[in-house]
């Protein structure tokens, strides 16, 4: 089995994972445990819960810009990685504030489905990936993020949103965790 078939499949399994997860936490959960505020963040279970979905979300857009950045002269996303660096601030703002309105209009019910099909549409589009395009890299703004690296490739992308997801989890403070 190469490297990358290995990674593909442990990719698919580490999805699973939060997916399930995602579900139990979302079933377990009372109103007032949406509510409490979370250990760490300035968000309620429910706005955390929301950004964690959203780290699932983004894959997307970033699988097109490394795409795109990934077959350019890697001075090209170097530059444009310290540009999204110097709008860290932006940013910052953004990300907090996306998750207070976010977890309002999905609300628990949507977010579950929500959950549910973009890792349905994850694992089709890492199915879907050549074996060559698995070690595109790009340079990615590593402020943004901690799990940002200087130079990510399409693999460690895939891998990224299950880390940020088992991050914020231990921020979580519902009665069941697990």
């Amino acid at each position: 089995m190469s490297e990358s078939a290995l990674d593909r499949k442990t990719v698919h399994e580490e999805m699973e994972r939060a997916r399930t997860l995602f579900h139990q936490l979302l079933d377990h959960a009372t109103e007032s445990d949406l509510r409490r505020p979370t250990d760490g963040t300035r968000w309620t279970n429910e706005q955390l819960l929301f950004h964690m979905l959203f780290g699932y979300i983004l894959i997307r857009p970033l699988l097109v810009l490394l795409r795109t950045f990934g077959r350019l002269p890697r001075g090209a996303g170097r530059i444009f990685a310290r540009l999204l660096n110097s709008g860290t601030r932006p940013f910052d703002v953004v990300n907090y504030l996306g998750p207070l309105g976010g977890a309002k209009v999905l609300g628990r019910r949507r977010m579950g489905k929500a959950f549910d099909h973009v890792i349905a549409d994850l694992h089709r589009r890492l199915d879907a990936e050549r074996e060559s395009d698995l070690a595109l890299s790009m340079h990615y703004p590593t402020r943004w993020d901690p799990y940002f690296r200087d130079v990510m490739t399409i693999t460690d992308l895939y891998r990224y949103p299950t880390q940020h997801f088992d991050f914020h989890r231990r921020q979580l403070t519902l009665t069941c965790r697990r």
